[in-house]
């Protein structure tokens, strides 16, 4: 069985994601008490896969990476973002909280076959266009340590010059990256973030992202031309929305390659999609954990809410929205009220048996920070593809040598 080590594990998202893709996971390291109390309280109410993990609660920076004695195959971990979001002070590694040098050193330690990191957008802009590339290096080779006399530009320096070499000397990784939309796979919300994907080179692995399932054009087919999105959701023709404006050309274009072959992909999931099935937050006896209203939300310009029809817009770790995130949604009658804490890990995939700690506003932030489960397990699953094939071919390879 494949295994993995999960850093920066929060509520679980990710690591969760990788547990359901097959990886027995061997530790999963998390500094922040709420998040571990999250984990612990499902654990011990024997919560499928989180009751198996062994949960460090530990600054990653002191873990005993020493104490594990088996081979890793996966390391999966996403850094805190603070020092990339969009809604941080975007100070990269001049931020005490970059924690990518720490992610770079677990893997030159543990050296596994494989590493899934994933991070937000904002890494990839241009004004960070030069410790992206760094990082990037700095993962391919991460036995290239900075040394004593070099800064960062020397050390970034001496790594071009071994990457454009050709070099694959030691432990080594051919590594890729992509910003993706988790609705573009099923996540009934728009969150971009960046995945980056290694594999140790000396595996001979080739490897790409997966294919993207859903898509905004398949939804607008179903809401626009032909209406099962609404029968779906049981909605009479008199409560329908109509067509804006700037959607109508858009819509008949669709409406007219209704002859052509389908489009394979399914339709983007949205916020009415991804609650079907949860009462009003003020129903008595909720069988639902986390389901309270929570009171206070106000529209402003910015902060507008998700609309029910569309997947939500990226939950932030906080009460309040900031550029490009929400944290509540907009009703049928156009007043809006905040997502409650079940909506919100809807939103994030984790199945609703999965119990968080703390109040409102802590878990929120728990929400905010996780990797939606559902992307997890696809980015995973491709990868543990890979290596379960991998390994066959190496135990063939040894059998013919054996029988000559």
């Amino acid at each position: 069985m494949l295994n993995s080590v999960e850093l920066f594990a929060g509520a679980g998202g990710l690591a969760m994601g990788v547990s359901l893709a097959g990886f027995e996971s061997k530790a999963v390291v998390e500094w922040d008490k709420w998040a571990c109390d999250t984990i612990r309280e499902n654990s011990a109410n024997e919560f499928p896969i989180v009751n198996k993990w062994p949960l460090y609660e530990a600054d990653v920076r002191d873990f005993d990476f020493g104490s594990l004695e088996d081979k890793i195959d996966l390391v999966a971990g996403g850094p805190p973002c603070q020092p990339f979001s969009l809604g941080g002070k975007h100070r990269a590694n001049q931020d005490v909280r970059d924690m990518f040098p720490v992610t770079v050193d677990a893997i030159r330690r543990l050296r596994p076959k494989a590493f899934i990191v994933e991070n937000v957008r904002g890494l990839t802009r241009a004004s960070f266009s030069n410790y992206f590339q760094y990082l990037l290096l700095q993962l391919s080779y991460p036995e290239m340590r900075q040394r004593h006399d070099e800064d960062t530009i020397d050390h970034l320096s001496r790594l071009e010059r071994v990457k454009t070499s050709g070099r694959r000397a030691g432990l080594t990784y051919e590594v890729v990256f992509r910003v993706v939309n988790a609705a573009d796979y099923g996540v009934p919300q728009k969150r971009e973030r960046v995945f980056i994907v290694g594999f140790r080179n000396n595996l001979g692995i080739k490897w790409s992202f997966p294919n993207e399932t859903h898509s905004y054009e398949a939804l607008l087919e179903e809401q626009w031309v032909t209406g099962s999105y609404w029968d779906r959701h049981q909605i009479p023709m008199k409560k329908r929305p109509s067509i804006g404006a700037s959607l109508s050309n858009r819509i008949e274009t669709i409406r007219k390659s209704n002859n052509r072959p389908k489009n394979s992909r399914m339709p983007w999931r949205t916020v009415r999609d991804g609650l079907v099935g949860l009462p009003e937050p003020s129903c008595p006896n909720s069988p639902f954990y986390n389901h309270k209203f929570q009171a206070g939300a106000k529209q402003y310009p910015g902060h507008t809410g998700s609309p029910l029809d569309l997947p939500a817009k990226a939950l932030k770790a906080g009460v309040h929205g900031v550029p490009g995130g929400e944290n509540m949604m907009v009703l049928s009658d156009g007043t809006v009220r905040y997502f409650t804490a079940r909506e919100a890990a809807r939103l994030q995939t984790f199945p609703d048996g999965y119990k968080f700690n703390g109040a409102w506003s802590e878990i929120m932030r728990q929400l905010g920070n996780a990797v939606p489960v559902r992307l997890a397990e696809i980015v995973a699953s491709s990868v543990a593809q890979k290596l379960i094939l991998n390994e066959e071919r190496s135990f063939k390879s040894t059998i013919q040598r054996l029988a000559r």
